[in-house]
């Protein structure tokens, strides 16, 4: 990473301990993966405010601090096999994949073009350990269920149904849930029949497309 990024992300990591994020994998891998990557170059300049930026197609990049959040809550650990929803332009994947090493993350994608845009972005950094699909991902991936831990990046007005199905007992989902303009971050533990649900607070995302999107 060029000097002048990698002083920019370690201000942005020392902004999110300010903030409250404790856990040491979440800020040792947003130290990791060089956000400026994921972004068009004309945004390199803020790549690392803690802020959502544009992407195409109507899409963001989310905050860092959201993310941040999320991350935390799923309670990653080394080996994890992990279904993310909303692939976007491919940094919160990465983050992900270097904390669950050598686990493996599936991560879909709606739109084509950000899901090539973030395989682009990938090979630019090497991570092995991720699998991008080009698909619906509002019913999830079946292919490879079930799952250690769900995140969806984008909002729903509830949790597709898929997406329990397909996550392990005692798994992790975490997902905004709520209206196209404002959602509640949800952490849900999945125990037997029991869906054990806990409020993060309050987020804005872009919406969910696809079967059980807006």
């Amino acid at each position: 990473m060029q000097e002048g990024f990698k002083l920019e992300n370690q201000k942005l990591v020392e902004h999110l301990k300010l903030m409250g994020i404790k856990d040491e994998k979440v800020l040792n891998s947003i130290l990791q993966v060089p956000r400026h990557i994921f972004l068009p170059k004309n945004l390199w300049k803020v790549a690392y405010s803690d802020d959502a930026l544009p992407l195409e197609q109507g899409q963001t990049i989310s905050q860092p601090y959201t993310v941040a959040v999320m991350l935390e809550a799923l309670e990653l650990k080394k080996g994890d096999k992990v279904l993310e929803v909303g692939t976007a332009s491919g940094w919160n994947v990465c983050l992900i994949a270097k904390i669950i090493d050598p686990g493996i993350i599936y991560t879909t994608e709606i739109i084509k073009e950000l899901a090539e845009f973030a395989k682009k972005n990938i090979k630019k950094i090497d991570i092995k350990n991720i699998e991008i699909i080009h698909t619906d991902g509002s019913q999830g991936y079946e292919k490879e269920a079930p799952y250690d831990k769900i995140i969806m990046t984008c909002a729903c007005k509830e949790v597709p149904p898929p997406l329990f199905s397909q996550l392990k007992d005692n798994g992790i989902l975490v997902a905004p849930v709520g209206s196209k303009f404002s959602q509640q971050m949800i952490k849900i533990i999945k125990q037997g029949k029991n869906l054990n649900k806990d409020y993060l607070g309050d987020f804005i995302f872009v919406p969910l497309k696809g079967k059980y999107g807006f």
